[in-house]
């Protein structure tokens, strides 16, 4: 890679230091290759930091090149674009450093090129004391990234709607959760702007020691970022009498087959509320939300996420 303007060019690579000599037999002091010292060792890595140091600053300033071009008046992140960054990234690891690390640098520099290009705040729901949820949005969005927490998801999602946060992380949704805890409904009537999912949490699946095992999804006021490997979530405002095994029958007869479903009933309102979760990228317009809408009154395309790697795929 050439250095852009104002930048110094990366100087050539060097032959790495543990290089072994091929085997000679009978073997005498002087047929030993010489090992590096600790002190070229060191030098050897400052090196190595001099020239990851050089990239960033360079990729910072694509960066900016690309937030000139693209994104004015845009909210400040593509999640789809950053879950493949990553699965590629994975794909083509080898060696010694451990897989898990590569999410974890790269979370930090999505985070800090973002911020670069405008207002970079996440409202967190943590419903109680160490429910994990900070810690999830931590993780995900950098360390450095101002959080706002609140109790309830219907505050969480409000400081989206009002501008005054980038992305919302919310609990994921749940069969046994309360009503007050049931975001998800609010998002099927087209408010301004409109509220989409993007994103779920964890991105890296696997949790190691320690890690939060909270679930979470992200909401921001911007359309689904389409990734390489997709999971849609379609919403239902039904009547209170539909059945599961009805609704089932709908989709199948659309061509969708859910991976998921909550089906909540509302007595009090006379209404049902469903939330679906099927294979794949669907759009709002796409053919077979037209052909389900003959049968389910208004299915409404409540966002779309990257699916989580697994830590053995991207």
């Amino acid at each position: 890679m050439g250095a852009l303007p104002g930048q110094p060019a990366l100087q050539a690579r060097r032959v790495p230091l543990l290089q072994i000599a091929p085997h000679r037999s009978p073997m005498t002091n002087t047929d030993l290759p010489a090992l590096p010292t600790l002190a070229e060792l060191r030098a050897e890595l400052d090196r190595l930091d001099d020239a990851v140091h050089d990239l960033l600053m360079q990729r910072a300033q694509v960066v900016t090149g690309v937030a000139a071009l693209g994104t004015r008046g845009k909210i400040p992140f593509r999640p789809g674009r950053e879950a493949d960054i990553v699965r590629r990234l994975l794909a083509r690891h080898t060696g010694p450093l451990p897989r898990r690390v590569l999410p974890r640098i790269w979370r930090e520099l999505f985070a800090a090129t973002t911020s670069m290009q405008g207002s970079f705040v996440i409202a967190v729901c943590e419903p109680e004391p160490g429910a994990g949820f900070v810690t999830c949005a931590h993780e995900h969005f950098g360390v450095l990234t101002p959080l706002r927490v609140h109790q309830s998801p219907a505050h969480a999602i409000a400081e989206v709607s009002a501008g005054r946060a980038t992305a919302a992380v919310v609990p994921l949704p749940a069969d046994d959760e309360p009503a007050r805890a049931a975001w998800w409904t609010a998002l099927l009537h087209h408010d301004a702007p409109r509220i989409h999912v993007v994103a779920k949490l964890p991105f890296w699946a696997p949790r190691t020691e320690g890690a939060s095992t909270a679930q979470a999804m992200v909401l921001a006021a911007a359309a689904p970022d389409p990734s390489s490997r997709d999971q849609t979530l379609i919403g239902f405002e039904l009547p209170i009498e539909m059945s599961r095994a009805r609704l089932s029958s709908a989709l199948a007869g659309a061509g969708l087959t859910p991976t998921g479903m909550i089906l909540r009933r509302d007595p009090a309102g006379q209404i049902a509320h469903a939330l679906i979760d099927v294979e794949g990228y669907v759009a709002s317009d796409d053919a077979r939300i037209v052909k389900l809408s003959e049968s389910v009154h208004r299915p409404v395309v409540l966002g779309a996420y990257a699916v989580p790697v697994d830590g053995e795929t991207p």
